[in-house]
């Protein structure tokens, strides 16, 4: 349960990330992220102070690194750990200082995900992809495929 105090500071945050970054829309929504496409960075208002804060902080990041796309699972968990270095420097500039384990805890889901997606099926060889949305192990042969969803569960369909 948010309270009323961490509200209101939420929305200075807001306030002031406003004026300092209007080259950007912030709007309220069910899930944060930054979309390259209209310039808009989505909060989730609902998260706890921190978590809220944060996750804020970390979207504002990948707008202002220009992350619009990536094509290898492994670029994009570089693009999300250069987004948590930005938003911790950021944050100090309006006196919030990032819990490195909130971040570590984060860039593990991903670093799970990619673990999990890169296994070979057959193996069990952790390889690198071969294209945005295949592997081939170099160990065995196989091959298969991955979705392009970012939170998609890790399925890996053999060829």
């Amino acid at each position: 349960m948010v309270n009323a105090s961490e509200t209101d500071n939420g929305k200075r945050l807001i306030a002031r990330l406003r004026a300092d970054y209007s080259q950007f829309k912030f709007v309220p929504g069910t899930q944060e992220h930054w979309s390259p496409r209209n310039s808009t960075i989505t909060y989730c208002e609902s998260e706890p102070a921190e978590e809220f804060r944060y996750g804020l902080l970390h979207e504002l990041a990948h707008a202002l690194l220009g992350h619009d796309t990536y094509s290898s699972d492994f670029e994009l968990l570089k693009l999300e750990v250069e987004a948590w270095d930005l938003a911790a420097k950021i944050g100090k500039k309006y006196g919030i200082k990032l819990d490195n384990d909130h971040i570590q805890d984060c860039l593990d889901t991903y670093r799970d995900w990619l673990h999990r997606r890169s296994k070979c099926p057959a193996c069990g060889m952790h390889v690198l992809q071969k294209d945005s949305n295949s592997y081939q192990c170099f160990n065995c042969g196989t091959a298969w495929q991955v979705s392009s969803r970012r939170f998609a569960r890790a399925y890996r369909r053999k060829l």
